[in-house]
């Protein structure tokens, strides 16, 4: 069985897919762009990009009824990898404790131009 998890306190989907899916315990997070749901504007640098997406991704987990110390794996996308320890500083904020597994990749073209995307995998 699965389940679609919408929020409004998210970026809508700018495509053919859901915010998250639940199948069997297990929550996919769709990746997140710095998009803010409310104003639908951009920051402009990589610290308020990371968090903006980091928030987007925490509404997420609380739609669906899960915390963010049950995300298992993030995968993150960067434009410019040289970005990557003012994302970590921030990103870090977000796990406290036991951190998720990770991967990061860099030199990427983004939709909508944004330095920066994450999704995520959570298990209860």
């Amino acid at each position: 069985m699965k389940r679609i998890i919408a929020t409004p306190n998210a970026p809508k989907a700018i495509g053919p897919y859901s915010q998250a899916v639940e199948a069997n315990g297990i929550l996919y997070i769709s990746g997140q762009i710095p998009v803010n749901p409310a104003t639908g504007l951009v920051a402009n640098n990589i610290q308020d990009q990371t968090k903006q997406v980091m928030e987007n991704i925490s509404a997420i987990i609380k739609e669906a009824g899960y915390s963010m110390t049950d995300i298992v794996k993030c995968t993150c996308l960067l434009s410019d990898i040289s970005n990557f320890k003012p994302f970590n500083e921030v990103y870090a904020q977000y796990f406290t404790g036991d951190c998720p597994a990770r991967a990061a990749f860099g030199g990427l073209n983004l939709p909508m131009g944004v330095m920066i995307e994450v999704e995520a995998i959570a298990i209860k």
